[in-house]
């Protein structure tokens, strides 16, 4: 399995204004450094919850189906909140993508990871590699405000820090304050 983001998000869930707001910025100076930080406090916290905030598009690529799908005709996508499956394509012999009916499957938006249900056995590929390409979209939302306010919050809290702190050695654990917000929504791998 091979992700691949092929939609980035439209909008970062803190505004350039929000965060200048929080900064108690007044001027233009800092405006880029204060963007990159709130694109990296965002990515940062992502990584940290394994969530993802404002809807994106993702392509997992197989060289063919996991044992799961041949066992149990459904296929786990472990990234979340999981909005929905757009495209499934299985490419043939010659290399040429067919796309599945979505009749042919369900996947239903959920909180948590995805599950892509087929009603029956998908196709097999005729290539050996990159044979199956499914395209979904994952995040809370569209809007900022479809972001959980303490995830919100703590991008603020982040990119205060690291404007604060910008140059300094520290150590590579997130501030406590963003830690203890993020907390609730982080989930936890299983082994």
């Amino acid at each position: 399995m091979r992700p691949m983001l092929i939609g980035a998000p439209a909008i970062e869930p803190v505004s350039l204004a929000d965060a200048k707001s929080w900064l108690r910025e007044d001027g233009a100076d800092e405006d880029e450094l204060i963007q990159a930080l709130i694109v990296a406090a965002r990515m940062t916290l992502e990584a940290y919850t394994r969530r993802f905030f404002i809807t994106q598009s993702w392509r997992l690529v197989f060289d063919c189906w996991p044992d799961e799908v041949a066992s149990r005709a459904a296929l786990y996508i472990p990234f979340a909140p999981f909005e929905a499956a757009t495209a499934i394509r299985v490419f043939d012999a010659n290399d040429a993508a067919q796309t599945l009916d979505a009749a042919s499957y369900r996947a239903a938006a959920s909180s948590d990871g995805g599950r892509i249900v087929f009603s029956s056995a998908p196709p097999a590929p005729g290539s050996k590699t990159d044979g199956i390409e499914i395209d979904f979209d994952v995040g809370y939302g569209a809007l900022a405000s479809n972001v959980p306010q303490p995830l919100r919050h703590a991008i603020l809290v982040l990119v205060a820090h690291w404007r604060e702190h910008r140059g300094d050695d520290g150590d590579d654990v997130l501030p406590n304050a963003v830690a203890q917000l993020a907390k609730p929504f982080r989930r936890e791998r299983l082994l």
